[in-house]
Parts: structure tokens; sequence; C-alpha cells
């Protein structure tokens, strides 16, 4: 089995609509794919009636949090949609996103960009905006060569010159929440570095005390050394070791399948879940 537990689509921040993303992800040759959106779960319903037989969707999101002023992303898997402490707060987080954009289109124009909301707004669609939208517009500008050159403290990074705060769940809160939805939750991409600074060990320890059930290792952002040290840690703290390719389509050069997550690993997520099942393909069409 080839199991990529997580990919981005139109409903946030990729390019792919989600029964794009799915016709993709058959097309790709897996068996299993996680639509993971940013902090919903809009995406879910195209990409059920348009599931190909042969691939089953694990329904889930990433969620936003910050720990002790460390931005961190959470992949929740197969919980209830539809649990009320949990939607809320994924509302917060979503209603926070246009201010935010608009936040950093103001400081961007500041600092001498050309750049304006309704350039931003285009290239969001009918997405939750978000940071990698006005990365895109400073693509096309001509600013920086590519979405990731804009994650980086001259622009968009982590206290970046024109990096603006949103509303962020507390990720102990984030396990409590998703837990209580029936759901799984891994820390996604732990060690990426080259996004900005990131939670120490000693955290994710709290945190696997406090219910985490698995950390993603195998991920783009992840050389060999970070890979074999998170394998390592997941170990020694009991955590599930997932991987997958964190896939926006062509947003990023990522392929769909580039990073993917062991059957066994799978199995032990969709046992832990009670909050929603895995949802095989019924013949929905295998092109995009």
């Amino acid at each position: 089995m080839r199991i990529d537990l997580h990919t981005h689509s139109t409903a946030s921040d990729g390019t792919d609509t989600p029964a794009e993303l799915v016709a993709n992800a058959a097309a790709a040759g897996l068996d299993v794919v996680a639509l993971t959106d940013h902090d919903t779960t809009r995406g879910h319903a195209q990409a059920i009636a348009a599931l190909p037989a042969g691939l089953t969707l694990v329904t889930g999101a990433e969620l936003s949090c910050r720990i002790d002023g460390i931005g961190l992303h959470m992949l929740a898997y197969l919980f209830d949609p539809e649990e009320p402490e949990l939607s809320r707060e994924r509302e917060l987080v979503r209603d926070d996103r246009v201010p935010r954009a608009q936040g950093m289109v103001a400081k961007l124009r500041d600092l001498g960009v050309p750049i304006t909301w309704e350039q931003v707004a285009r290239i969001a669609g009918d997405g939750s905006v978000g940071r990698p939208h006005v990365a895109e517009a400073l693509v096309e500008l001509g600013v920086v060569d590519s979405v990731s050159d804009a994650f980086v403290p001259d622009w968009l990074g982590d206290g970046g010159r024109a990096y603006v705060g949103k509303h962020e769940l507390d990720p102990f809160d984030a396990i409590r929440l998703v837990k209580a939805a029936g759901g799984v939750t891994v820390f996604a991409h732990p060690l990426a570095v080259k996004r900005g600074r990131v939670v120490p060990e000693f955290a994710i320890a709290e945190l696997a005390a406090a219910g985490l059930d698995g950390i993603e290792v195998d991920h783009t952002d992840h050389d060999a050394p970070t890979r074999d040290r998170l394998r390592g840690l997941a170990r020694e703290l009991g955590l599930l070791a997932t991987g997958s390719s964190d896939y926006h389509g062509s947003r990023k050069t990522v392929r769909l399948g580039e990073y993917t997550t062991d059957p066994e690993i799978y199995g032990e997520i969709t046992r832990r879940a009670t909050g929603a099942f895995p949802v095989p393909g019924a013949g929905g069409s295998a092109r995009p």
C-alpha cells in the first residue's frame, strides 16, 4: 500500500480542487490519501463525491498552533467535524486569516512592495487565505523566486518584517479537542528548521505525555539525519512515525506520494480513531 497522509487543496492553500486532488492521487498510484487543509474540512465533501475506486480518503485538517512563541502545525485525522468545541476553534482561526493577510499586505506596502489585497484575494480564490497566497503574490511581482523564498525573516517568516500573527491553538488544547472529537493527532514537520524556529524535543516529549499520537518523520523539509533523529525520538516516546508529501499542487515542487506512511502505522491510526472512518472510493472519475 502507498499511503500519503498530508495534502492540501483549494479549500486552503493548494492549487488542486478536492476533486482534482483525489484524481491526481489515484493517478500517482496512491492507495490512501489524507486531505488535511489548514483549519478547515470544507473540501471533504467534494473529495468524497469524486473519490475514484481503489483510493481511500482519510479526512483531516492541519491545525494552526503556537507554543512559547513558536508556530507549529498539528495534523488531525478522522475526527468528528461536527464536534462543537473543535469546530468553534477552527472557525476562530479561519476568521482571523483575512485580517492577518491584510495586515501582511499593509506591511509589505510599507516596505515598498507594490502588492495589493485584490491580488492576494484573487490568488486565494475560495480557499482559506494564508501566507502562501501572499507569498505567491510576491513571486508574481518578482520580489522572490519561489513561495518558499518568501518564508524568511526578510519577508513572511515567523517574526519577519512583514509577519503578522493570528489566532492559533495551544497544542495541548488541540490534542485535547481532537481526542474529544474522536480523532488522532500527529505533529507535522516538527524539525523543519528552514521554516524558522522549531519546538524543542523536551516540548515534543511533553506533548507526547499529553496524548500526542505521532510525529511526521518523512517529509521534504527533513534531511536524512533529521529523519533518523526523529525516528529515534518516536521510538523513545512511543509515538507513531508517519511520512507524507505535504502536497500543495503547483504551489510547491513536492509530488504526491513523495514520502509515504507505513501501512502498519496507518492501521494503528485508523484503530485509534472513533470520530470518523476512512472512506473507500466508490468509483468517481480518475481524471482531474
